[in-house]
């Protein structure tokens, strides 16, 4: 089974390829191709802006080559025969989230779009596919966001010690484990900005946080940025490149001293809204930056590690998690965690293409 998806910072595809032996998954291969420079530039042209229905269009068809080809190459290079794989789950790319409702044409209207035809990638690879995962729990009253909550508890519940598995890629997000959760106990959310602000500024992104760390953050602006409503409001909420895109950098005129700190103490007041929270788990992209996990450790009194002390790729957690999404839509169980996303109910997520 595989999982392919790319992020809001529109880097390139993730590819995992999964084995599923009932509750149990293990990652066999994880890869990642970049998108080509001009395909990036397209995809963030498109993204939350005024476009052609013609380019969206044209676009939608072209990232569905470009995934198929990705999944080909990932098995290329790992030594994966293609028709080994029996499902793929494919995210594919947003460009458009928008999880609160607000009025359109005299309707209250929540709304997200996925491109990446999943009709393309299931005739380029012979493979069922499985797509469009967000939209049936908007439609159900839900933001579609965050999904990541249904892996974590698969593999971060512990009985005896409560867990934040925290993912910062182009936005952060985090999942609240207590102590011998059930499912319905889990709190998730987005806590602001990850990585997208500080790319924008530093692109294609600052290493290890050398440059924040050489800045100087300007006090008075981040202390203005914190007391945007949505940092106190609480979950279920969620974030996307409407609010932390080119826009927001230029109205701001930020800094990346100023964006990483932003990104850290964001997350530290989303974590510390929860008691008794022994360790929290970094993923994404994020999880590389010395110097933002350093800050971490500084704010978040639990134990700051990462997925690998738990058998999981540092990198390969939101692939895997689509290859787990489609595996539970092709067997007809719901895999949205309502408490996560404010749906009404527990609904299938995806659509697929046979």
């Amino acid at each position: 089974m595989a999982g392919l998806l790319s992020g809001t910072s529109a880097d390139g595809v993730d590819v995992a390829i999964v084995d599923f032996d009932g509750a149990a998954l293990r990652t066999v291969a994880h890869g990642v191709v970049p998108y080509a420079a001009d395909v990036r530039e397209a995809v963030l042209g498109a993204s939350n802006a005024v476009t052609h229905t013609a380019e969206l269009a044209r676009l939608n068809v072209l990232l569905g080559e470009i995934f198929a080809e990705a999944l080909a190459e990932v098995c290329r290079m790992r030594g994966i025969p293609m028709a080994s794989i029996s499902l793929i789950g494919s995210h594919g790319q947003t460009v458009y989230h928008q999880g609160d409702a607000a009025m359109f044409h005299g309707r209250a209207i929540a709304a997200t779009l996925q491109i990446g035809e999943a009709a393309v990638l299931r005739e380029r690879t012979g493979i069922p596919v499985v797509s469009d995962f967000r939209t049936a729990d908007v439609a159900a009253g839900g933001q579609g966001a965050p999904l990541v909550p249904f892996l974590d508890y698969r593999l971060f519940r512990s009985e005896t010690e409560g867990r934040a598995a925290l993912n910062i890629g182009g936005i952060a997000n985090v999942t609240i484990l207590p102590a011998g959760a059930r499912l319905d106990d889990v709190a998730a959310f987005d806590t602001g900005p990850g990585n997208m602000v500080m790319d924008a500024l530093v692109p294609p992104f600052d290493r290890d946080g050398a440059r924040a760390r050489a800045g100087t953050v300007n006090e008075g602006l981040l202390e203005r940025l914190l007391s945007d409503p949505f940092y106190h409001r609480p979950p279920p909420k969620s974030a996307g490149r409407e609010q932390y895109g080119v826009e927001f950098v230029r109205e701001t005129g930020i800094d990346i001293a100023t964006a990483c700190e932003l990104t850290v103490r964001t997350i530290a007041m989303g974590v510390g809204r929860f008691d008794e929270i022994g360790a929290v788990i970094v993923s994404g992209g994020g999880a590389h930056n010395g110097y933002l996990l350093a800050r971490l450790r500084a704010l978040i009194p639990a134990r700051i590690v990462t997925p690998d002390e738990y058998g999981v790729d540092i990198d390969a957690k939101e692939a895997v998690l689509f290859a787990l999404l489609a595996y539970e839509r092709w067997h007809e169980r719901p895999a949205n965690v309502p408490s996560a996303t404010g749906a009404r109910r527990a609904v299938l997520l995806g659509k697929i293409s046979a």
